[in-house]
């Protein structure tokens, strides 16, 4: 069964994760939650949702599980650790993973699940938090198109539209090219009020100018406000997440001997941000 009178397991409730488990309530699925910060789980089950202790309590009655955790490192504890879900599975369930990892490590994960006779789809999203919440995310789906079709119910809940781009480990490849366009246009706009403010110009007023002009883009009009508003925190897209995608993504195009220059440069300033200490302020820190 894969509409709302199904249960689906949503496993990690970070900001992401807790806007697609409102959502899935709000268009009536009947949720269990498991989050390794017990704390975020309280906003759900005030709302009907089942609290579980582990994983693997938490996808026992489920006939789909959907996984939204920060990394390959929190996917392969959450799904295969010592109380991991893989252990509650029932052959025949599908995995929807959400999570931003490495085409490698989707294609391994897809692996160790099929051993299971458990099924993965990639959903790599692209929205934030609040689109997340309303249903107004662009889902990119990979996997087999029998799985997809399984999950079309879900998907269609989640996301206002959903490319089946391909193959496992598509998906992962292109939600890190998303990513990295995205860091490249926050780090070459820093580096640009970086070289006005050398010149003397206001480093806020010149912000509202670029963000005002056809030099803009939505992603960076909406960063702009951010730090206009003061509303780094809570993150829409947080700024250690966007280093670890950032390292993925110039990982894959070492992998493949791709000249990246301009995804290395971003990388290392999301990374020195993070060792500053602004690692859960949103991205978009790097402009202020």
């Amino acid at each position: 069964m894969t509409g709302p009178d199904a249960t689906i397991a949503c496993l990690g409730l970070g900001a992401m994760g807790s806007g697609l488990a409102h959502r899935l309530l709000d268009a009536g699925w009947t949720v269990s939650v498991f989050n390794r910060t017990e704390a975020k789980v309280s906003p759900l089950t005030d709302r009907s949702a089942r609290f579980a202790v582990t994983p693997a309590a938490a996808v026992g009655d489920a006939g789909t599980v959907l996984v939204s955790l920060s990394g390959p490192e929190a996917v392969d504890e959450v799904l295969f650790g010592d109380d991991g879900a893989v252990h509650g599975l029932e052959p025949g369930t599908v995995v929807v993973d959400t999570s931003t990892v490495s085409p490698d490590f989707s294609r391994a994960c897809t692996a160790r699940l099929a051993e299971a006779g458990v099924s993965r789809v990639e959903a790599c999203l692209i929205g934030n938090p609040f689109q997340a919440r309303s249903g107004e995310v662009r889902v990119l789906a990979a996997g087999g198109e029998s799985d997809v079709a399984k999950v079309s119910g879900l998907l269609g809940a989640i996301g206002k539209h959903t490319w089946h781009i391909g193959g496992t480990g598509s998906a992962a490849s292109a939600k890190l090219a998303f990513n990295a366009l995205l860091g490249v246009q926050l780090a070459g706009l820093a580096e640009a009020l970086d070289i006005g403010a050398a010149g003397g110009v206001d480093r806020d007023r010149l912000l509202e100018a670029i963000a005002g002009s056809g030099f803009s883009s939505p992603v960076l009009s909406f960063r702009a406000a951010l730090v206009r508003d003061d509303r780094l925190v809570p993150a829409a897209f947080r700024t250690d997440l966007m280093a670890k995608d950032l390292r993925l993504a110039e990982r894959t195009a070492r992998d493949h001997g791709l000249d990246a220059g301009l995804l290395t440069h971003a990388a290392r300033r999301f990374a020195a941000a993070t060792e500053q200490g602004d690692g859960e302020k949103d991205a978009a820190v790097v402009l202020a």
